[in-house]
């Protein structure tokens, strides 16, 4: 009776020893999806979006380091590595890019790949751009997420006239390595025009030309800035506002980011909110949705944001109508 038992547990360990044998001996594990994660800044400079995109991920149940790795690849804010840090993305035959900072991440992934799916986040149409083929059917391979930032420097003007309607001249900053600039410099010459103002515009690429562009303010002495929408701005938001503070400007931004680091005023959409709404699209994809099944999202809420402190800094006398049509107002 021993002897039969041994021989059945004997079978037993190694009928289990046999069935693990091909994952043992081939190191297979369970498979792990893999995210390209291609950003044309640098993520750390923007903590609380990439915890965004986190959140969306999470919300469709893959949490990095348990059931999802993320391959991250930052340009740094220069521009041309994009193209290379996307083709090392498709050689690690990631499952899916999430393309932000910007949509040069989306434009690189977009020529590198025709088969792997993009979740890009888009300050500016992304159908002019050619990511998708429309917003409702997009198409080939990406899909993601359209945030209007550079569609409103229009209306970021008209609220900066609101606040300062004694300026007749304002200065715009802008990057020109951006895909969007010149539509981005059109509308804000166009929207200056229509106010009878006189606009002069500004190029910053790096940090350097930055500090270059405000010492020009100071020759130049506009009655305003309006710093345009751009993620290289956006990681440098703490360098701007405090300048913008030291040359005694009054500016408006993109973000509001922008007013909670001391800026004067934002205007636009929630950056979290589609950083969040990257996250998810690309979980959606990873269980199995493909690009082109899902519709571009547009984003739907704006956030009007006024710093009261940095106004009263600046001896601005906010107008009671604008600042009752706030958001936000911090005081």
């Amino acid at each position: 009776m021993a002897s039969y038992i041994g021989r059945r547990e004997l079978l037993v360990a190694l009928g289990g020893a046999a069935a693990a044998w091909p994952l043992a001996a081939h190191g297979q594990q369970p498979a792990v999806p893999v995210i390209g994660y291609l950003h044309g800044q640098s993520p750390e400079r923007l903590p609380h979006l990439m915890g965004a995109f986190r959140q969306g991920l999470n919300e469709t149940g893959y949490i990095e380091g348990r059931n999802v790795a993320i391959q991250l690849r930052a340009a740094e804010g220069q521009i041309g590595r994009l193209p290379a840090l996307a083709a090392e993305l498709v050689d690690r035959r990631v499952d899916v890019i999430a393309a932000t900072g910007g949509i040069n991440s989306a434009l690189a992934a977009k020529m590198a790949t025709t088969t792997i799916p993009i979740v890009f986040l888009s300050g500016d149409d992304p159908v002019k751009l050619g990511m998708v083929a429309s917003f409702n059917r997009p198409g080939g391979n990406a899909t993601g997420i359209y945030v209007f930032l550079q569609a409103m420097e229009a209306k970021r003007l008209g609220l900066l006239h609101e606040l300062v309607p004694t300026a007749v001249t304002v200065a715009a900053l802008l990057n020109p390595s951006n895909a969007g600039f010149q539509l981005q410099m059109k509308n804000i010459e166009d929207a200056a025009r229509a106010l009878g103002l006189q606009a002069h515009i500004l190029n910053a690429t790096n940090e350097q030309d930055i500090h270059a562009a405000f010492t020009a303010l100071g020759k130049l002495r506009p009655g305003a800035l309006l710093v345009g929408a751009d993620p290289f701005f956006n990681a440098r938001r703490e360098q701007l506002t405090t300048l913008a503070a030291h040359y005694a400007i009054p500016a408006i931004y993109e973000a509001r980011e922008y007013a909670v680091a001391g800026g004067l005023m934002s205007y636009g959409t929630s950056l979290i909110e589609g950083y969040r709404q990257v996250g998810i699209y690309t979980g959606r994809i990873l269980k199995g949705e493909k690009p082109a099944d899902l519709p571009v999202v547009q984003s739907t809420t704006f956030e009007f944001v006024l710093n009261l402190k940095t106004a009263k800094a600046l001896g601005l006398e906010v107008p009671p109508g604008l600042s009752a049509r706030a958001d936000e107002v911090i005081e």
